[in-house]
């Protein structure tokens, strides 16, 4: 009860400032993950990007509505949409098509994914929330196997 009446009365639950500076980005990186994906399932050439464009709908969905709830009930309040620097990211992918597409996508794939399991690694290991921990553990397991897709795509672009 007493973390709803927080929430209720705008509070944190002892969340630190990091952990919530962590999940805003983590949120924006995930709605990033998931409008790019969605422009691979339509722009890339390559059945592979355009199944890794799906894999990345499907699995940041998930990780995106788990941060959602997790963010609820400490009351962070996560970004609605993206910042004006992701959002040109989406808009210049959404201009290429083919095999530009697939080259640009993949490429930033790669680099993104591993930046964010840096971050993902980083802080799991210095949260001190328990849940956001999992939560974040988790998030890092599912990233570091996009990450190998990822550069596994690339290769095959790069052939």
């Amino acid at each position: 009860m007493a973390v709803a009446t927080a929430v209720a009365a705008g509070q944190k639950s002892g969340v630190s400032s990091a952990d919530e500076k962590f999940a805003k980005s983590a949120a924006i990186g995930g709605m990033l993950e998931v409008k790019l994906g969605e422009v691979a399932e339509k722009n890339a050439s390559s059945k592979a990007v355009k199944d890794f464009g799906s894999t990345m709908v499907t699995d940041h969905t998930k990780l995106n509505d788990e941060l959602k709830a997790l963010a609820a009930k400490q009351g962070i309040t996560l970004p609605a949409e993206l910042d004006s620097a992701h959002q040109a990211l989406v808009d210049k992918l959404s201009k290429l098509s083919g095999a530009a597409f697939d080259k640009a996508y993949i490429t930033d794939m790669v680099k993104d994914h591993q930046k964010d399991l840096a971050e993902f690694k980083a802080e799991a290991a210095k949260t001190k929330d328990v849940e956001l921990k999992a939560l974040v553990e988790k998030g890092a397991s599912v990233i570091a196997m996009h990450l190998e897709h990822a550069k596994a795509a690339e290769a095959n672009l790069n052939k």
